[in-house]
């Protein structure tokens, strides 16, 4: 494009949900978004298998195929914003736009946690952009934030509720008091679930979103292969309500920090305390939780999903490259935030590694010694606890169950006291294991 030319010509791959939900603002907002950018951002081409449909939302405004590569090669078009999902094609489109020096937008966070270095590389080659503020918590400008709102500080943690379809389970479990797969089958039949839920309840969707979002705030290389998932299917909605009366919530969290020894990545439910703002988002609201040396704790906050948020996001990005599109690559913020040459291959720490506080539950014969045998074995793990409750038997039971709460450990001297603890004769199956963040500093 040359640079007295004030129209965006943008080719929109995928007019879905998403993709309509761009061209819709695009569209509505145009005025205003001339005005912040001061040039005219237009959708002039779209590529979607369902021709008629797509023909049916663009309405005459732009010209409509079914051939995604004559898009991408085409070189009336400025901008590709990819909206398609997955990451064989779309890695595929997206390294084909940008060798042919096309900017790219996209909201695909699968893409950028397994194949954004390569794609970086690429863009970096051939001088171009490749933005992504939709690829993580919809609508909420994390990426934008931790790019370059909190470029100033050390960023110490990250703590994101960043799936909306776990956290709708895990809100219905604990105000309904529903099992998990109930609480599933009504998150299908509202449309917050897909027909196979595996991505969002085994925590794989949260932990693209993390990979992203830690690369950024430690400047280092995409690692999602490394990260730490464990998803809510296991969740009983007892230890919903436990946690609740000792005032905790169970969330599912995506968690990163980083310390002297590398960076914990890991994604798995986690009791945070109830007076947290961030153990208040229910519903299929995201939040995200930053800890900068310099601000503190920083919580972000809003739709994570949805049409017309998480177009906001990728209009957005549109309106940055609108902006910087003849900038020099000097001139522009760095993908991960640090220049290249800097982001540095920090090691992700094993599971067995990282430190955290502890619930357990465990179901006891109720006889005398037990609660001693127990605590004798967290005791020699040089594990302290920090509250502890008790659940009486039933009458003409014979069994009762333990919940503890413990300070902080390595996880592994909490793996091999749970081992311990299971080889005791009054314990009775396997003990639930839940970690724990205080999020407060």
């Amino acid at each position: 494009m040359s640079k007295d030319s004030k129209v965006v010509r943008v080719g929109l791959l995928g007019i879905g949900t998403v993709g309509g939900g761009t061209f819709n603002v695009l569209t509505r907002n145009a005025e205003e978004i001339t005005r912040r950018t001061g040039r005219q951002i237009k959708v002039t081409h779209v590529a979607d298998r369902n021709v008629q449909a797509a023909q049916a939302i663009v309405n005459g405004k732009a010209q409509v195929s079914d051939d995604a590569f004559a898009l991408v090669e085409n070189p009336d078009i400025d901008v590709v914003v990819e909206l398609i999902g997955g990451y064989t094609i779309a890695k595929e489109l997206v390294l084909k736009a940008i060798a042919n020096k096309k900017h790219v937008v996209t909201a695909n966070k699968a893409l950028i946690a397994l194949h954004g270095n390569e794609i970086f590389a690429a863009a970096k080659a051939n001088n171009v952009i490749v933005a992504y503020e939709a690829a993580v918590a919809g609508g909420i400008p994390i990426i934008k934030a931790l790019r370059e709102g909190l470029g100033a500080n050390k960023i110490e943690w990250i703590a994101g509720i960043i799936n909306g379809t776990t956290n709708f389970i895990l809100t219905e479990m604990r105000e309904k008091g529903l099992a998990f797969a109930d609480v599933l089958g009504e998150a299908q039949r509202l449309g917050y679930a897909e027909a196979d839920p595996t991505f969002d309840v085994e925590g794989i969707d949260a932990a693209h979103k993390l990979t992203i979002m830690s690369a950024i705030a430690f400047g280092m290389p995409m690692k999602f292969e490394q990260a730490y998932t464990e998803g809510i299917t296991k969740l009983e909605q007892k230890d919903i309500k436990y946690a609740e009366e000792l005032g905790y919530r169970v969330k599912l969290l995506g968690i990163s920090k980083r310390n002297q020894k590398g960076v914990e990545l890991r994604v798995h439910p986690t009791l945070i305390p109830e007076k947290r703002l961030v153990a208040n988002v229910n519903g299929a609201m995201n939040a995200v939780v930053v800890k900068g040396d310099a601000v503190g704790p920083t919580l972000y906050y809003g739709a994570g999903a949805g049409a017309e948020p998480t177009a906001s996001a990728v209009v957005a990005d549109l309106m940055d490259v609108a902006r910087l599109m003849d900038a020099t690559t000097e001139q522009r913020v760095p993908y991960l935030a640090f220049q290249p040459e800097h982001v540095q291959d920090l090691p992700i720490l094993p599971i067995d590694d990282i430190e955290s506080a502890y619930y357990l539950r465990m179901r006891v014969s109720d006889k005398p010694g037990v609660l001693a045998d127990v605590t004798k074995i967290l005791g020699d793990g040089n594990i302290s606890i920090d509250a502890m409750m008790q659940k009486e038997p039933d009458e003409n039971e014979t069994e009762a169950e333990i919940v503890i709460l413990t300070h902080i450990t390595v996880e592994k001297n909490m793996n091999a006291a749970i081992a311990a603890i299971e080889a005791l004769a009054a314990i009775i199956g396997k003990v639930t294991r839940i970690r724990m963040e205080e999020l407060s500093k």
